[in-house]
């Protein structure tokens, strides 16, 4: 038995311990926030798609805060934790996706049609096909209680992400493995 050895070619280890070495050292957690961030920006395009899709009545302030760092916009992005927070300070952005009743007779004071629906009497004045509320207009609009439906287009963006994420993580994590981990 002497004189006979085994070699061993550990060439290839260093080259895959090295690889770990340069991932471990913050490349790979810059690129991680990368594509988290790129998920965010992704988010709010489909967001601006399904307001546009749905046909959301908007002065575009509801449609330009779903835009990184617009008025009115969140993003948040955690760097220790990789949380990120996507979505708007528009006051009436909740109404508009969830649904709202145009008012709540028992929090307004109202009165009755002759038909028996319940309205209320709001002043303001007309221009063109647009409302402004003037609390000292002689002139306004009767607005009858009903529910406005919803027009749910954050849940359909969140679905759109949804379907599509797993395909984007797939990719990307195949371009971190050959990145990092092919020779």
């Amino acid at each position: 038995m002497s004189g006979r050895y085994v070699e061993i070619d550990t060439t290839e280890f260093k080259k895959f311990f090295e690889s770990i070495k340069k991932a471990a050292n913050g490349d790979f957690r810059k690129e991680f926030e990368l594509f988290l961030e790129g998920i965010g920006n992704e988010f709010l395009r489909i967001v601006q798609d399904e307001i546009i899709r749905r046909q959301v009545m908007d002065t575009r302030l509801l449609l330009a805060s779903f835009e990184k760092g617009a008025e009115g916009n969140i993003w948040r992005l955690e760097e220790g934790g990789m949380v990120l927070e996507v979505g708007t300070n528009v006051n009436y952005a909740k109404y508009v996706n969830d649904g709202h009743r145009t008012f709540d007779p028992a929090k307004t004071k109202h009165f009755t049609l002759p038909n028996g629906e319940e309205a209320r009497f709001v002043p303001g004045y007309w221009q063109g096909d647009r409302f402004t509320y003037d609390k000292s207009a002689d002139g306004g609009m009767v607005l009858k209680y009903h529910l406005v439906e919803g027009k749910h287009y954050f849940e359909g963006a969140l679905h759109a992400l949804d379907r599509i994420f797993p395909e984007l993580l797939d990719a990307k994590l195949q371009e971190w493995i050959d990145n990092y981990f092919s020779g």
